[in-house]
């Protein structure tokens, strides 16, 4: 009843934020006659406001079709490897004419981002990707909205998302013989057990595995995310936060923590910087400073758009990793895709390198629960593992912004680099296009 509610509330108000946006345009437009004046221009500024905050906020656009790279641009061209009914797997192909660029990509190591799956979309890791272009063939799991699922696909369990991952590290291998694994957040804790699980049966296991901010033991240095976890059993979870989707998605009726209330607790976090925050773009629009304002638009764009997580997911997520702490237990047991129930045993990783990364005042993931991860891996060598802790870095500091681009990022390339062993890949993993002027090669 409540999102359907929620959605009642929604349609009624997109007229008014409509209204508001045009009206906004029209006062600000310079051949209005009364733009130019003190009135107008707060009037206009506070309609775009006004819009903003009762807008519609839909998933984002990666939006990334160039980077540079050893001076020369690479054009970027995103598209869908693998899907699944709750994922996409998606690659960021790389084109370039210049074979002085086309041979250094080609040698350069393959990394599958593993974006979380709690509210955000993995365009949140934009930035990350971008970044990681540059040195890296780059794919990216991207979590589709469960309201968008029909409930003939089944329901999605954390035990769905580990074998997901597996299979996404087996197609990357497959075609490389070798992949590298970053995981930012909350996918810490199934790629961690994914990992196990593959070198438990002896499988070839990714050669290095980066966790950044994840609560891979949620014991240690507790947030508020994790507080609300401990004083709340499963069942006012499931009373107060499981809704059903409306019927007018395709998912209708499909049991889900709706993206609206998980936007409603970001929000409470820190409900002050949050309302300084569009102030502060009010008065840029008020100054005229267009680039302070749109750097706000960006954020807020990817920030508001939010997505639904099924109910068996985001319930099992809870128990398992933030009320019996199974997997620092040795307790977790996840089922396979053949209905197997296999342990969870982070000490049989013996081949895959660790970097784990934290944020010093990281209030969503506190100090010391990934750096946790090197106490399960029993199995590596002490030359094989590395943590970093970020100076003055928040949770978001640690993948986007100034600190990750010149403290993370450098780190973890160096990283990758020196755990990458080059195999030979399967004919054909490397194909070209021929034109009339140029030959376009990818890589």
């Amino acid at each position: 009843m409540l999102y359907q509610l929620y959605e009642t509330q929604r349609a009624l108000m997109e007229p008014f934020a409509e209204y508001a946006h045009a009206t906004s345009k029209m006062l600000s437009n310079p051949l209005w006659p009364i733009s130019q004046t003190n009135t107008a221009q707060r009037a206009s500024a506070g309609f775009d406001l006004f819009y903003r905050l009762g807008k519609d906020y839909e998933k984002p656009a990666f939006g990334i079709t160039t980077i540079e790279a050893n001076g020369h641009e690479i054009a970027i061209h995103e598209r869908v490897e693998l899907t699944k009914p709750f994922c996409e797997l998606r690659r960021f192909k790389r084109f370039s004419d210049d074979q002085t660029s086309l041979a250094a990509m080609k040698q350069q190591p393959v990394v599958l981002v593993v974006a979380p799956l709690s509210g955000h979309y993995a365009t949140l890791l934009r930035e990350t990707v971008r970044t990681m272009l540059a040195d890296h063939k780059v794919y990216i799991t991207d979590w589709t909205n469960a309201r968008l699922v029909p409930q003939t696909e089944g329901i999605f369990h954390l035990d769905d998302y580990v074998n997901y991952v597996q299979e996404f590290i087996r197609h990357i291998q497959g075609i490389y013989g070798n992949c590298h694994v970053v995981s930012v957040c909350q996918p810490t804790v199934p790629v961690l057990a994914a990992v196990s699980l593959m070198a438990s049966r002896g499988e070839k296991t990714p050669l290095s595995m980066t966790m950044m901010g994840g609560p891979i033991d949620a014991r240690k240095s507790p947030t508020t995310v994790n507080n609300l976890a401990t004083t709340h059993d499963l069942q006012w979870f499931e009373s107060n936060v499981i809704h059903p989707v409306p019927g007018n998605f395709p998912g209708a009726g499909r049991l889900v923590y709706p993206g609206f209330l998980q936007h409603m607790g970001f929000v409470s976090m820190n409900p002050d910087r949050h309302a300084m925050s569009h102030y502060d773009y009010f008065k840029d629009l008020l100054k005229g400073n267009e680039d302070s304002a749109e750097h706000h638009r960006k954020f807020y764009d990817e920030y508001n758009a939010v997505l639904d997580m099924d109910a068996a997911y985001y319930l099992e997520t809870i128990k398992t990793v933030f009320q019996d702490f199974a997997l620092v237990k040795g307790t977790w047991e996840v089922r396979s895709p053949e209905g197997n129930l296999e342990l969870v045993k982070p000490q049989d990783i013996r081949h895959s390198a660790l970097l784990t990364v934290e944020g010093e005042l990281d209030d969503i993931s506190g100090s010391g629960q990934t750096q946790a991860a090197h106490d399960l891996c029993t199995g590596l060598k002490a030359v094989d593992t590395r943590h970093f802790e970020v100076k003055g870095a928040g949770h978001y500091g640690i993948f986007s912004g100034k600190r990750w681009r010149t403290m993370v990022y450098p780190m973890l390339k160096d990283f990758i680099l020196a755990n990458n062993r080059i195999e030979d890949r399967p004919a054909g993993s490397v194909k070209s296009a021929t034109s009339k002027q140029n030959t376009l090669h990818t890589v």
